[in-house]
C-alpha cells in the first residue's frame, strides 16, 4: 500500500513521517534548525534553513520508502503557526528573517491599536486578540520598520505557504483557513481575507496567499524540489500544527478536546461547524476545512507560550539536565517541589492572561532547593497552565471537559499525565502515536486522495498508549500557582529593553 508523507515544520526543527493506510508510522526523520534572538523579546528563523531541514528530512523518508518499495500517495504539511515569512516572487528569496510566533516586538503597537478602539473589530472578525503573537502586526512591522518594500513581487505567508511554494517551484502560493485564521487578517465567519483589517494595518492584498481547503489538492511537486522526491506527487493537506493535532487525535465531534505539549502547549476544543462568538481569555479559530465532504469545523483554543521550551531552558540555559529526556526521571525523583514554582513566561503569557509584559519567574526557593525541585516545578507548571486554560474554556463554553487527549514530546512523561489528571480531575489519555500533529497532516492529505474514505474510518484508527486517572485532589498548590502568576505579570512593562 502507498504511504502519505507528512511534513511537520515546528518551532525548533522539522520532522517528516511516512504513514501507511492503518495509521502506522513506517519511516521518519528529524532535523533541528537554529533560533535567532537579535534583541530581548525578539525571536527569528531563517526561512532557507527551515526549507533546508524540510528537504533533508523528506529526502531521508523518501529513501527509506524506496527501500521498502512503498509508493507515495500524497504529501501533507503542518507548521508552526503565526510565524511570518516574506519573500520575492520573482527570485524566490526571503526578504527578511522569519519573525517567529513567540516574538514580542509589536507589543506596543498592539497596545496602541487596542487603545484606539480596534479590539472589538479584531475580535469579531478574527476570533483573536491584539497580541504580538499573531502574524498581522509582524507583517506590518516588516513593511514599516523591517526594510521590506510593498511591491507586486512581495509574497507573504506562514511557514506552510513557504513550504508549498518550494515544493511546487513557485507554482502555488497558498495556505488553508486554519493558518489564515491565525494571521489577524482573516474573517473566520466569512472565510475570507478581511479588507477592513488589511486597511487598518496597511497590508496590500496582493501579497497574500490564496486560501484553500485543509484537505484538498493544492498542487503537485516539482521534479527538482527535493532530491529523490518524484515530480507530480499531490500536495493535498495543510493545517496549522495545533489544528492538525486536533485532527490527528480524531477529535471530530463537538466537545472533544486535546492538548499538545510542545514548545508551548495548546488546548483545543472542537465546537462544531458554526463560528461561535468571541470568548474572553480564549481564541476562536478555524480547525479545518474539508473539500470532500465539504465541511468546516471551528475550535476554541487556549495558547500557552512556553512549556517544552522551559525544558530546553533547563538544558541549554542552566545546564541542569544534559538531555530533554532527563526531565521526567529527575522530576519524579522527589515527591514534591517543596514550595518551588516556576512561571515560564519567557515570552509573555498567553491564554487566559494575554500579557506580553509578563516574564519568567522562580519563586519559593530555599537552601534545600535543588535540581530535582526545579525540574519538578517546571513539569508542574505545564499542568497548572493547562488547568488555567481548561477552566476558562469550560466556563466560557458551558461545556465540562470530561476527558483530555494529549500528545507532544513532554506527554511521554507519566508524571505529567498524572499531575494533569489530578489537576483537572478527569482522565488524561496519551495517543498511541506520539506525533499526532504530523499524523493529522497525513490524514488530511490522505483523505483528499482517497487513502482513507471517511472521518469515521480515521476515528477507528485512534488508540491510547496510556491513560492517567485522578488519584488525589488539589492540596492548595494551584492557589499558590495563581499567586506566582500574579507576581510574573506586567514585569517588563517599564523595561526599555524588554521587547
Amino acid at each position: 500500500m502507498a504511504a502519505v508523507i507528512a511534513i511537520d515544520a515546528g518551532t525548533s526543527g522539522v520532522r517528516a513521517l511516512a504513514v501507511d493506510d492503518i495509521g502506522e508510522v513506517v519511516a521518519a526523520a528529524y532535523q533541528e534548525f537554529p533560533q535567532y534572538f537579535p534583541q530581548p523579546g525578539w525571536v527569528e528563523h531563517d526561512a532557507d534553513e527551515i526549507w533546508g531541514a524540510v528537504a533533508q528530512t523528506v529526502a531521508a523518508v523518501v529513501s527509506k520508502l524506496a527501500g521498502r518499495d512503498t509508493p507515495i500517495a500524497a504529501i501533507g504539511i503542518t507548521n508552526q503557526r503565526e510565524t511570518t515569512v516574506v519573500w520575492d516572487r520573482r527570485t524566490g528569496r526571503p526578504l527578511h528573517r522569519a519573525i517567529v510566533w513567540q516574538d514580542r516586538r509589536t507589543a506596543a503597537r498592539c497596545e496602541q491599536l487596542a487603545g484606539a478602539g480596534h479590539l472589538d473589530l479584531v475580535r469579531q472578525h478574527t476570533g483573536l486578540v491584539l497580541d504580538p503573537y499573531f502574524s498581522g502586526t509582524k507583517l506590518e512591522w516588516l513593511l514599516t520598520d523591517g526594510g521590506v518594500q510593498a511591491s507586486p513581487d512581495l509574497a507573504f505567508g506562514t511557514v506552510d505557504s513557504w513550504i508549498i511554494w518550494q515544493l511546487t517551484a513557485g507554482a502555488v502560493h497558498a495556505t488553508d483557513a486554519s493558518n489564515a485564521s491565525r494571521t489577524l487578517l482573516y474573517d473566520i465567519g466569512r472565510l475570507r481575507w478581511s479588507d477592513e483589517l488589511l486597511d487598518l494595518l496597511g497590508i496590500p492584498a496582493t501579497c497574500l496567499p490564496e486560501v484553500r481547503p485543509s484537505s484538498g489538492r493544492l498542487g503537485v511537486t516539482s521534479g527538482d524540489a527535493i532530491p529523490g522526491l518524484p515530480a507530480g506527487i499531490a500536495v493535498s493537506g495543510v493545517a496549522g500544527d495545533q489544528q492538525a493535532s486536533l485532527f490527528g487525535q480524531a477529535c471530530f465531534r463537538p466537545g472533544m478536546t486535546k492538548n499538545t505539549y510542545g514548545t508551548g502547549s495548546f488546548v483545543l476544543m472542537n465546537v462544531g461547524p458554526d463560528c461561535p462568538p468571541p470568548v474572553d481569555g480564549l481564541l476562536t479559530t478555524v480547525a479545518w476545512t474539508l473539500a470532500r465532504p465539504q465541511a468546516t469545523a471551528y475550535a476554541l483554543e487556549g495558547a500557552i507560550f512556553v512549556t517544552g521550551a522551559a525544558i530546553q531552558w533547563l538544558r541549554d540555559g542552566l545546564g541542569i539536565i544534559a538531555e530533554a529526556a532527563e526531565i521526567g526521571p529527575l522530576a519524579a525523583s522527589v515527591d514534591d517541589s517543596d514550595g518551588v514554582y516556576v512561571v515560564p513566561a519567557f515570552t509573555g503569557l498567553g491564554s487566559p492572561w494575554w500579557d506580553p509584559y509578563a516574564r519568567g519567574t522562580v519563586l519559593g526557593l530555599s537552601r534545600g532547593s535543588g535540581r530535582a525541585q526545579l525540574a519538578r516545578a517546571v513539569v508542574e507548571a505545564m499542568a497548572f497552565q493547562t488547568r488555567d486554560v481548561v477552566s476558562a474554556m469550560s466556563t466560557a463554553s458551558g461545556t465540562e471537559i470530561t476527558s483530555l487527549r494529549v500528545d507532544g514530546g513532554a506527554s511521554v512523561m507519566d508524571l505529567l499525565l498524572q499531575l494533569q489528571a489530578d489537576q483537572l480531575q478527569i482522565p488524561v489519555a496519551r495517543s498511541r502515536v506520539a506525533d499526532t500533529t504530523a499524523l493529522g497532516a497525513a490524514y488530511l492529505a490522505g483523505l483528499a486522495e482517497g487513502v482513507w474514505g471517511s472521518l469515521d474510518q480515521l476515528a477507528s484508527l485512534w488508540g491510547a498508549d496510556a491513560e492517567a486517572r485522578p488519584l488525589r485532589t488539589d492540596d492548595g498548590k494551584y492557589e499558590q500557582w495563581r499567586r506566582a502568576v500574579e507576581r510574573a505579570r506586567g514585569w517588563a512593562r517599564d523595561s526599555p529593553t524588554a521587547l
